[in-house]
């Protein structure tokens, strides 16, 4: 097959078809990999600074050593390679819905694949991230743990959604539900390809002890302008500290 286009792996699931894809990019005659989903683009190894974003932005902002970390949502890996580079993280628990995606990892079929799937401190774990918050259930395979950090990228926005099932937990009750899978002054940090949203930040403000939202602006390397991402970032309370 020619090298400008190689279909990887392709599988059914609930949500449609998912392909792995690698193709050169004509502009800058560069090998990229790329998510379909449904026939629509999910994402690409091209530009990955908001995935990456997300753990440095969301680490940033957690305090301590020997972190406890999970991320929902593994796709091409970049936010869980970001996390991993932080020397404080000892536990990372990386969710994703989709168990063929956590395969293409143990296969190396993505770039990303030998350096997160062999990382001696990293579980991929076969779960909706959503419904086990939901539940109030562990978020990795093993014993129950609450989490120092938890870096979500599952969604394209709090109001862009993959299924409209996830609707609830960017309300107060399902927010509510994150917290208790945090430890006290824990971070929870979420990527949104929307600007910031002033109804999502207030409700996270109901729930945390504090909330905000930054927006990342980075170089679009196909239409040479800046391309932003919002991350939200919110700290739950300490022992008697009330929420703002």
């Amino acid at each position: 097959m020619s090298r400008s286009f190689e279909e990887l792996a392709r599988a059914t699931t609930p949500m449609g078809d998912i392909v792995l894809r690698r193709r050169l990019e004509p502009t800058l005659q560069v090998d990229i990999f790329e998510v379909m989903l449904g026939g629509e683009g999910l994402m690409s190894s091209l530009i990955t600074d908001g995935e990456e974003a997300l753990a440095t932005i969301g680490l940033a902002a957690t305090s301590g050593d020997s972190l406890h970390v999970a991320v929902g949502g593994l796709g091409l890996g970049y936010t869980a390679r970001a996390a991993l580079r932080d020397s404080r993280v000892v536990v990372l628990h990386v969710v994703d819905a989709l168990e063929v995606v956590i395969d293409w990892h143990r296969r190396h079929l993505v770039p990303l694949g030998p350096e997160v799937a062999g990382d001696p401190r990293c579980e991929l774990v076969h779960g909706d991230f959503v419904a086990l918050v939901d539940a109030e259930l562990p978020l990795n395979a093993g014993a129950p743990m609450r989490y120092d950090a938890l870096l979500v990228d599952i969604d394209h926005s709090p109001r862009d959604l993959l299924d409209e099932s996830h609707a609830s937990f960017y309300e107060p009750a399902g927010l509510r539900r994150v917290v208790a899978q945090l430890q006290p002054g824990g971070v929870f940090a979420l990527w949104s390809n929307d600007p910031p949203d002033d109804e999502f930040l207030l409700a996270l403000q109901s729930e945390f002890a504090t909330a905000t939202a930054e927006v990342v602006a980075f170089p679009n390397v196909l239409t040479g302008r800046q391309s932003t991402s919002t991350i939200y970032v919110a700290t739950s309370a300490v022992s008697g500290e009330p929420t703002s």
